[in-house]
């Protein structure tokens, strides 16, 4: 890999490790670029996402899924983007419903509802149908992802979210699993609330008109680079309204129509 690339990745995993954000890292994967013209910024960008969370394994890290981004249209306009990205999940980035989160497991925090989806069945074929998606599926459940970047004020173009593992932080499931066939997750409301005030609202067709759409995008590209879904991987499939920010103590619930609540509690600061 292009040294700047192994330099940015450096920059994202100490940054990661010492909680202090870094510089964008975006002028290091345009520097490699100069030297693969042919590559995109995206796949650079993704090399050095790779490269740390291939890191991360090796530290025991055990990977659980992944996460997909930029499925809202207004920020896939305001990035420049036709397409989602995607990140990787650990087993160490799960919380519990209502359960306290430390204020130091968290990176320049924001919060936004989702539907994850469990897979009961691997998803390996070069391209799948809606059908393949649906009967991989296991259940669904309500979701609080919370993003975090690892770069300074949020100052953030698409390389750098690719590479800082699209913005991942933590994430907090409900509890209760529903079957795909009792859900319409197309026309299913949101509405997130902090302390009982509503911040959020949206519904399924928010996130590229319909989470599966996002699941199936996902599903395509990751069979394209070899590694695709497996049985037993959570899939968030991306949000179903604007982002939140986040202040110590504050707890957020996210319901989704059908689906249930799911609460994120924050620690004050000590």
């Amino acid at each position: 890999m292009h040294a700047d690339l192994i330099e940015a990745a450096h920059h994202l995993r100490q940054a990661q490790l010492n909680g202090q954000p870094c510089a964008p890292v975006r002028e290091l994967i345009a520097q490699a670029q100069a030297a693969q013209p042919h590559t995109s910024l995206a796949d650079l960008a993704y090399q050095v996402q790779h490269y740390n969370n291939l890191a991360a394994i090796d530290a025991g890290r055990r990977p659980v899924g992944h996460k997909i981004g930029l499925t809202s249209r207004a920020v896939q306009q305001q990035l420049g983007v036709d397409q989602p990205d995607f990140g990787q999940l650990f087993a160490d980035m799960a919380r519990g419903d209502d359960q306290p989160i430390a204020w130091s497991d968290t990176c320049q925090p924001k919060v936004e509802a989702e539907v994850a989806l469990v897979l009961e069945h691997d998803l390996n074929h070069e391209r799948h149908t809606l059908a393949d998606l649906i009967r991989a599926t296991a259940f669904a459940l309500p979701a609080i992802e919370i993003v975090g970047s690892r770069i300074a004020q949020w100052d953030i173009r698409l390389s750098d979210t690719i590479a800082d593992n699209a913005s991942s932080g933590l994430f907090v499931l409900g509890s209760q699993p529903v079957a795909l066939e009792k859900l319409d997750l197309v026309r299913c409301g949101m509405s997130l609330t902090r302390r009982g005030e509503p911040v959020s609202v949206g519904a399924g067709a928010a996130c590229l008109g319909n989470p599966l759409n996002a699941a199936l995008w996902l599903a395509d590209t990751l069979a394209r680079l070899g590694t695709p879904l497996r049985a037993g991987d959570i899939l968030l499939t991306g949000a179903l309204g604007p982002m939140v920010a986040v202040q110590p103590g504050d707890r957020f619930t996210a319901h989704i129509q059908g689906l249930g609540s799911v609460s994120a509690a924050f620690a004050s600061v000590q």
